[in-house]
């Protein structure tokens, strides 16, 4: 991820505009600290059955050995280990 300053951000817009357009990744930075981070929107899709959010519902079962904790939530949603 590529760094930029408030600076160049207000002096360059129009470029940062196309480095986004081409997917990459910014981190706004402010006084030589991060500030933000720029990145691109990916189009939404009709589809969410890539999303692991709304396939919860498929994996949440009765088990044994009772509701599911935080961490395994976040492992089933976000891959997490």
């Amino acid at each position: 991820m590529r760094n930029i300053t408030m600076l160049q951000f207000r002096k360059n817009s129009e470029s940062v505009v196309r480095m986004l357009r081409r997917g990459q990744r910014l981190t706004l930075t402010y006084r030589g600290k991060a500030l933000a981070r720029l990145e691109p929107i990916r189009p939404r899709t009709r589809d969410p059955s890539g999303d692991p959010l709304f396939s919860v519902h498929e994996r949440a079962k009765s088990s044994p050995l009772g509701p599911l904790d935080h961490r395994q939530i976040d492992r089933i949603v976000y891959g997490k280990r």
